[in-house]
């Protein structure tokens, strides 16, 4: 008869492992641990690796008045490649918050001296911190080199944006009220329309709101028609005295003719008078020649008559019964 604490009876399908095959049980599930610890460690290498820890890198310090919404691990990105990554964040003496940054040496040739940093934080989303250099040429910004963060928060400028939309709905109530600017110009354009569609003057009456101002208005219309129509009779009657066959400059050509005709005739005269005053210095020439021979023919009259002087009075200072004064009268 079984009773209840009656010990199984074992299994006639189990055997007893042997010593050599416990040793090889044991070895494979050593040797299973070894490999998971290995992959184990290499995955965290290789993490590690993907991470930049072994990648030499030189520290950038950025100094704002509040960090919100940066954390470490983020990235610090250029042209929208990650060239940095947040390693610390901590409050310092002077009320800033000091942020480092990891940049990897390979990627600092991108920073320069004239660099600028921001800090921004969207409405959704979480915040970014970017670099921008504007001069690629300048030096090349140090290791360990302190820089000021500009933050752009679009969500502090909310307030204002809805401030600025409350004033504008505002405005527009305003406008559209039943006593408003545009209600009141929508009430006088109705009724231009009215005058309009009465048709009783046109659009003249319409503009004035009187049908008696529109009747002078094209009166003075009839009359500026016909004083351009006079207007252009008499420019019509001022081309045919000025410009006709027989008009004024029919006349003035004419005139030019005859005096080209004139100053032709007055040219052959002058050039008669040419030869006629090369003639007259032809004249001149020799009365010129004749005076200066008369000259020289004086000249030698003048010497005869002082030899026959010096012979005369040679003579009287000869001759014995000469008188005392004599004169001698030269022709």
């Amino acid at each position: 008869m079984p009773t209840d604490d009656a010990t199984p009876t074992p299994d006639a399908t189990e055997l007893p492992l042997s010593d050599a095959q416990a040793r090889a049980v044991r070895w494979r599930a050593v040797l299973l641990l070894i490999a998971m610890a290995l992959l184990l460690v290499g995955s965290a290498l290789y993490l590690m690796w993907a991470r930049g820890a072994f990648e030499q890198t030189q520290p950038l310090y950025l100094s704002t008045d509040d960090s919100d919404g940066v954390v470490v691990g983020m990235d610090m990105s250029f042209a929208g490649f990650p060239i940095g990554r947040v390693r610390s964040i901590e409050l310092v003496g002077s009320g800033t918050v000091r942020i480092q940054v990891d940049v990897p040496v390979r990627e600092a040739h991108w920073l320069r001296s004239s660099s600028v940093f921001t800090l921004e934080r969207g409405v959704v989303g979480a915040a970014r911190l970017r670099a921008f250099t504007g001069v690629p040429d300048d030096p090349p910004l140090p290791a360990g080199a302190e820089r000021m963060v500009l933050r752009g928060d679009v969500s502090a400028e909310i307030p204002k944006m809805m401030s600025d939309v409350r004033d504008v709905l505002q405005n527009v109530a305003r406008l559209t009220a039943s006593d408003g600017a545009l209600g009141q110009t929508l009430g006088q354009l109705q009724t231009f329309s009215a005058r309009l569609n009465q048709g009783q003057g046109g659009l003249v009456a319409a503009l004035t709101g009187n049908a008696a101002d529109a009747q002078r208005v094209g009166e003075l219309l009839t009359r500026s028609n016909q004083l351009l129509q006079r207007v252009d009779a008499l420019v019509a009657r001022a081309d045919r005295q000025v410009l006709g066959d027989k008009g004024l400059l029919a006349d003035s050509h004419e005139a030019v003719r005859q005096l080209n005709g004139l100053l032709q005739e007055a040219r052959q005269s002058v050039q008669k008078v040419d030869a006629v005053l090369a003639e007259v210095q032809g004249v001149a020439a020799n009365a010129r020649g004749a005076t200066d021979g008369l000259g020289d023919l004086r000249a030698d009259v003048e010497s005869s008559l002082r030899k026959i002087d010096a012979l005369i009075a040679e003579l009287n200072r000869k001759w014995p019964f000469a008188p005392k004064q004599q004169e001698v009268t030269l022709p």
